[in-house]
C-alpha cells in the first residue's frame, strides 16, 4: 500500500499501533495523532535529508575545481575512500553507544560540523591558494576536511534516520527523498556555472566557491529547522509515544552491558537482509557513480559537458525513485532485496560501454543506464530504510535506523574502494 493512502490523522491506535511491536503496544498517548499541519513536519525532515548529504555534493561538484588546483590526483576517488572510511568507523562506534548519548546533541553537532567544513575549502582559496597550482598542503587539508565531513555525516544521518524511524514511514521517506534533493541542486548549479562562468582559472575557482556558499546557507537553515521541529504536536506526540515505550522496557529492569549488546544483535539479526540489500546497492551504485562517469566514459560531441549531464540525469532520476514511495511503497522486503542482487548487471553493461559493440559504446546507452542506475538506486533505497526500523520493536528503531545508515556507509565504502579496479 502507498504511503499516499494513509491520511496524516489516523483513527486512534492505528498509526500508534504501527510504530510498536504488535505484543508491546500500549494505550495511546492520545485518542488522536495531531494533524501535520501545512506538511511543516515533513517539510522539515525533507529539508534536513536535504542538507545533510549537501555538503558531500559540494565537494565532488567542484571536481573541475580541484582537478585544476591538484592536477595528477585522481580527485574524486580519493575523496570518496576518504569520507566513505571515516564515516563508516564512526557510524559503528555510534552504534554502541548510540543507547548512552542524546541524538538531539549528536544531530546538532553534525550540522555545526558541516558548516565548518563548508568553510574550509573557500578559506584556502582566498587565503592560501589564491588560484596557485600544485599546492598540495592545501590538497592534504581539503581530504582532511573530507575526513571530518565522514564524522559530521555519521553524527547528523545516523541520528536523522533513526529519529525518522521512530516516526510513521512518510518521513524517513521525505529524509531519504531530500537527500536526492540536494544531488539535483548541486547539478542544477554545476550546470549554471558551466553555462554562465568563464572555463578558466577565474571562473573554476568562482563556481566553486558559489557551491559552498549555497551549502552553508542551506546548513544554516538546517539548525534552524531541526531546533524548532520538536514545538510541533506531531512531533510531541511521537516524543511522549517513545517515552512510554522506553519507560515501558525500563519497568522490565535496567539492561546491562551484556543485554544491551545482546539486544543489539537482535536487532541487527532482523534487519540484516534489509542491510544487505542496502550494502549491494551503494557497492554498485559507488562503484560506478561518479568516477566511471567523470572520468572513464567520454563523448566527442558534448566534450566536458557529457559527465555534467550524465552527473544530472542520475542525480534527478535518483530524485524520481526516492519520491517514488510517496505513491507506491514496496511492502515486501524480500522483492527489493533480490532487486538489489539484480543490480550486479550492471557491471557488465556499463563495462560494454567502453569495450562492447560501437553502438553501446553511444551517449544513448550510456544516458539510459546512467537514468537506471540512479532511479534503481534512489527507489530501492527509500524502501529499506523504510522498511528496517519497522522490522523490530518499537524502542529499537532508532537503532535499526542507525545500523541501516552503517550498512549504506559500507556500502558506499565497498562502492568506492572497488571503483579503483573494476574499470581498466
Amino acid at each position: 500500500m502507498g504511503l499516499s493512502s494513509r491520511p496524516d490523522t489516523p483513527e486512534p491506535d492505528t498509526e500508534s499501533s504501527l510504530l510498536l511491536h504488535p505484543s508491546e503496544n500500549p494505550p495511546p498517548i492520545s485518542s488522536k495523532v495531531p494533524e501535520d499541519s501545512y506538511h511543516l513536519a515533513y517539510i522539515i525532515h525533507f529539508t534536513l535529508g536535504f542538507g545533510y548529504l549537501l555538503p558531500w555534493n559540494a565537494f565532488i561538484t567542484a571536481v573541475d575545481y580541484f582537478s585544476y588546483i591538484y592536477p595528477g590526483v585522481s580527485v574524486d576517488r580519493i575523496f570518496a575512500v576518504a569520507y566513505m572510511l571515516v564515516g563508516l568507523i564512526c557510524l559503528a562506534v555510534i552504534v554502541f553507544y548510540a543507547h548512552k548519548s542524546d541524538a538531539y546533541i549528536r544531530i546538532n553537532a553534525g550540522l555545526i560540523l558541516f558548516v565548518v567544513v563548508l568553510l574550509v575549502p573557500p578559506v584556502l582559496d582566498t587565503t592560501y591558494i589564491k588560484g596557485r597550482v600544485g599546492l598540495y598542503d592545501g590538497f592534504y587539508a581539503t581530504v582532511g576536511a573530507l575526513a571530518l565531513t565522514g564524522l559530521a555525516d555519521a553524527l547528523a544521518q545516523g541520528g536523522l534516520i533513526g529519529a525518522a524511524g521512530e516516526l510513521p514511514e512518510r518521513y524517513t521517506q521525505a529524509v531519504i527523498a531530500g537527500t536526492a534533493g540536494s544531488g539535483v541542486l548541486v547539478s542544477f548549479l554545476r550546470v549554471f556555472t558551466k553555462a554562465v562562468y568563464s572555463q578558466d582559472p577565474t571562473g573554476i575557482r568562482n563556481s566553486a566557491n558559489l557551491y559552498f556558499i549555497v551549502g552553508i546557507a542551506v546548513m544554516g537553515i538546517c539548525i534552524v529547522f531541526y531546533n524548532v521541529a520538536h514545538r510541533l504536536p506531531i512531533m510531541q506526540y511521537y516524543a511522549d509515544l517513545k517515552v512510554q515505550a522506553v519507560n515501558m522496557e525500563r519497568d522490565k529492569g535496567s539492561m546491562t552491558g551484556a543485554q544491551w549488546r545482546s539486544s543489539l544483535l537482535g536487532t541487527v539479526g532482523s534487519i540484516k537482509w534489509h542491510g544487505v540489500g542496502i550494502v549491494l546497492i551503494y557497492a554498485v551504485t559507488l562503484a560506478i557513480f561518479p568516477g566511471y562517469i567523470t572520468e572513464d566514459v567520454k563523448s566527442e560531441a558534448m566534450k566536458d559537458w557529457y559527465p555534467i549531464l550524465l552527473i544530472s540525469c542520475f542525480n534527478v532520476f535518483d530524485l524520481v525513485g526516492k519520491s517514488m514511495t510517496a505513491l507506491y511503497m514496496l511492502q515486501n522486503w524480500k522483492v527489493a532485496v533480490a532487486a538489489c542482487f539484480a543490480r550486479l548487471l550492471f557491471f557488465p553493461l556499463f563495462l560494454g560501454c567502453l569495450h562492447g559493440p560501437e553502438f553501446f559504446r553511444t551517449e544513448v546507452p550510456v544516458s539510459v543506464l546512467t537514468c537506471l542506475l540512479g532511479l534503481t538506486n534512489g527507489y530501492l533505497t527509500s524502501v529499506l530504510m523504510i522498511l528496517a526500523p519497522k522490522s523490530v520493536p518499537f524502542h529499537q528503531s532508532e537503532t535499526a535506523g542507525i545500523v541501516s545508515v552503517l550498512f549504506l556507509t559500507l556500502g558506499l565504502a565497498i562502492g568506492s574502494i572497488i571503483a579503483w579496479f573494476w574499470v581498466v
